[in-house]
């Protein structure tokens, strides 16, 4: 489907997908009428910055704001802030908002990402998703840092956000333990070289990390929280954050018909099981064409990637999405770039040093490049990005030599997998 030069697109959904899709539409031309509509109040912002320097303090709300007030004025894009959308009719064509309102559409993009996981224990455990969570944190722990006492804080989840809310909130101050229940913390993210090098530094810098740990029963105690693992060990803290994954807000999509699987199954230009209908971001499932099968990618620069190319179908492009995911975390000042599927790897080959300087590691199944990290290597981490899209099967050998130049190995992989065979 192509959308009418002077058709309406509805985008539901304010996170960077939906807003990387507005942008996109005006940037390219579409003369017509795009609403982006969502139930944040917030105008667009950086949601990686909630469990970093939000949360810490390093940065103001004005700071992580996606893009100046002015922007969706100037660019006649109709920003809704504060709506929640109620159904969508995949018939009529036609979006229902909780304000009363109707809105018929030409496109229809769905970037509704997802909702954080909730624990079974600790269902009013605090989140770290939106603007207003990373606020309100901040604010318990100056309440409890006024009475001169430090703020504990225990984070149960030992991933990416939970790793950097540790980070942040011990930056901050505040006495911390995070709660692990698998063998290892980053254990679906980086192998098991790179896991144990942020144990060590988080350990390190104060943090109590407790891995192998699994909870039995909690209840409030003075206002406080009192948590018991499995195994008898016992904390208290002043908050808990619950950092164990987001779930894709895909009620929508079910309400109306949509296939759903773990996320609204999409094509590889986006588009869903209705005529007219998109999803991007967080919430898409799409084709995996470098590795095969289906993702769900959580990640901002896919998202704010996927968004774009959303926009461009809609704009009548068939480019097929493959891009290779990319990420970052900041802990402690210590920024790892992520790039590919390093979870999907039976093997690490790792240079330098992962707890003193600058390293790199790759991971491989067989032959096969499917991931790299890497700390003070942004030009190597990009190198290895290409070649996982464009030549991922070169031949151990070319991988490990001691003089190796990803760089130049990423501009002709053919040469230097031909030579690596000879």
């Amino acid at each position: 489907m192509t959308i009418a030069r002077h058709g309406r697109a509805v985008i539901v959904g304010t996170g960077v997908a939906g807003a990387s899709a507005a942008e996109t539409l005006r940037k390219e031309g579409f003369a017509g009428s795009i609403v982006l509509v969502g139930d944040d109040p917030a105008a667009p912002y950086r949601r990686p910055m909630v469990s970093k320097e939000l949360l810490s303090g390093s940065v103001g709300e004005e700071k992580a704001r996606l893009k100046p007030a002015a922007f969706w004025t100037d660019k006649s894009i109709e920003l809704r802030t504060g709506v929640t959308v109620l159904s969508f009719d995949t018939a009529s064509a036609c979006v229902e908002l909780d304000d009363g309102d109707q809105l018929g559409y030409d496109a229809l993009i769905l970037a509704t990402g997802g909702r954080p996981r909730r624990l079974d224990l600790l269902p009013e455990a605090e989140t770290l998703r939106h603007l207003r969570d990373a606020a309100r944190l901040r604010q318990i722990l100056d309440r409890v840092g006024a009475t001169g006492a430090v703020p504990s804080v225990l984070v149960v989840g030992g991933g990416l956000v939970g790793l950097e809310a540790a980070a942040a909130v011990r930056t901050f101050g505040a006495d911390v333990v995070v709660l692990e229940t698998a063998d290892r913390v980053l254990g679906r993210v980086v192998p098991a070289e790179v896991s144990a090098s942020y144990a060590r530094l988080h350990r390190d810098r104060g943090v109590r990390v407790h891995t192998g740990t699994r909870l039995a029963a909690a209840h409030n105690e003075n206002g406080r929280t009192r948590v018991f693992a499995e195994d008898g060990r016992e904390w208290v803290a002043d908050v808990v954050i619950g950092a164990v994954g987001m779930t894709p807000d895909t009620e929508l999509a079910v309400r109306a018909g949509l296939t759903v699987d773990d996320g609204v199954v999409v094509d590889e230009f986006g588009a869903t099981s209705a005529p007219g209908v998109y999803a991007a971001g967080d919430v898409a499932r799409l084709p995996n064409r470098i590795l095969g099968g289906s993702d769900r990618i959580e990640h901002w620069n896919h998202a704010q990637a996927h968004g774009a190319a959303v926009a461009h179908t809609i704009l009548g492009a068939r480019v097929p999405y493959e891009e290779v995911p990319w990420c970052w975390t900041n802990q402690f000042g210590r920024n790892l770039q992520i790039a590919g599927w390093p979870g999907y790897g039976t093997e690490t080959i790792v240079y330098g040093d992962v707890d003193a300087g600058p390293f790199l590691a790759l991971t491989l199944v067989e032959d096969r490049l499917v991931g790299v990290l890497g700390v003070g290597r942004p030009k190597d981490v990009r190198a290895a990005q290409n070649l996982i899209k464009n030549g991922p099967y070169l031949p151990r050998a070319a991988l490990a030599a001691d003089d190796l130049d990803l760089v130049e190995l990423a501009s002709a992989p053919e040469q230097f997998a031909a030579s690596a065979r000879e």
